[in-house]
């Protein structure tokens, strides 16, 4: 695990959080390298900290120790103007909850990101449109989310994430709201988008059927992490 032109690589990741006077540590020296194209699992109870390392893999948070390199670049001692540059251009977020902005058409939602890193609304738009034709959703493209299901919302917040190429996507639970149906096909998609474009994706859940079909599973216990 010492290359770190990984598409992520996280060193020695420590991080704790003061409980009036007690001190509880989630994260103690945890590892982890994901190469481009490769879809990893983390797994592990509620509590464990799993949301923790998410942030502070995707620079949402700052490590008490060790050190977060995205494409080869150390980003612990980033300025947060440059570690906001590096969220837009480097790394795709997906929630449990889709967080699309009700007043903008799902084509809008995926074409927004795009214009704030500076694309062209024109080929900001020819970019959604492609990424919502490849989840099925171009039919849908003018609905504003609270006119699709829960799938379809979900399917739009996968795409606003991808719109930008990441280097990295970090999903955190990503079919956790939907039914075991709908789950289903949001994820096959999703794996599908992101073998195609050759991002690193760490996604986080709790269903133990979708994680083994990822390609290799980390559990996070005891603050650190451990192949499964």
């Amino acid at each position: 695990m010492s290359d770190r032109s990984a598409g992520l690589r996280l060193e020695t990741i420590s991080r704790s959080f003061s409980q009036g006077k007690d001190t509880l540590h989630v994260l103690n020296g945890a590892e982890l390298s994901i190469e481009p194209g490769e879809i990893v699992a983390l797994v592990g109870p509620s509590g464990a900290g799993k949301s923790t390392l998410l942030h502070i893999a995707g620079l949402l948070e700052r490590p008490d120790q060790g050190e977060v390199w995205l494409g080869g670049e150390a980003c612990g001692k980033l300025s947060e103007d440059r570690r906001t540059t590096l969220r837009r251009s480097h790394l795709g977020f997906v929630y449990q909850y889709h967080h699309l902005l009700p007043e903008f058409s799902a084509l809008e939602n995926v074409v927004l990101p795009q214009m704030i890193a500076g694309t062209s609304r024109k080929a900001a738009a020819e970019r959604a449109l492609e990424l919502l034709e490849r989840m099925g959703l171009a039919p849908r493209a003018e609905h504003r989310p609270g006119q699709l299901s829960g799938g379809e919302q979900q399917r739009v917040a996968i795409c606003r994430a991808l719109a930008n190429a990441p280097k990295v996507l970090l999903a955190d639970e990503p079919t956790g709201n939907l039914d075991p149906h709908t789950a289903e096909g949001v994820f096959r998609e999703l794996i599908s988008l992101v073998r195609s474009s050759g991002v690193a994706a760490l996604i986080a859940t709790h269903n133990p059927e979708l994680a083994a079909r990822m390609d290799r599973m980390v559990r996070l216990q005891d603050g650190v992490l451990l192949p499964v």
